[in-house]
């Protein structure tokens, strides 16, 4: 059985997910801190993680695309959900879909070998 790991959409939604955590944890809880509380280290210690894990979230779609021979559109289609506060939240349904094709279509060759067929 192939681990989760070995899906580089799989990894993507995954990513996908955490960076979105915390450009909300930047929003919604840095960036009052900052402005309210006058803590500006919050934004800074959060909007670093943040951007490491925006940066991640690029290379990984990067390689689910060139991996999964996605079209641009759809590329660009995630990496405007991932500039959005909430994108990767509304995208996850269909990320995880896209995960699922992808798997299906790695394991459909293996699966016609292993009858003779093909």
């Amino acid at each position: 059985m192939p681990q989760a790991n070995s899906n580089p959409v799989a990894r993507l939604r995954t990513i996908a997910l955490i960076e979105g955590v915390s450009f909300l944890i930047l929003l919604f809880i840095a960036m009052p801190l900052k402005y309210l509380a006058d803590m500006p280290a919050a934004v800074k210690l959060v909007g670093w993680i943040h951007g490491v894990l925006f940066i991640a979230v690029c290379a990984a779609l990067v390689h689910a695309t060139v991996a999964a021979k996605w079209p641009l559109t759809r590329a660009a289609m995630l990496l405007v959900a991932a500039l959005l506060p909430f994108g990767p939240f509304v995208m996850d349904r269909r990320t995880k879909r896209f995960a699922r094709e992808f798997e299906d279509e790695r394991t459909a060759p293996a699966a016609g070998a292993a009858t003779g067929s093909g």
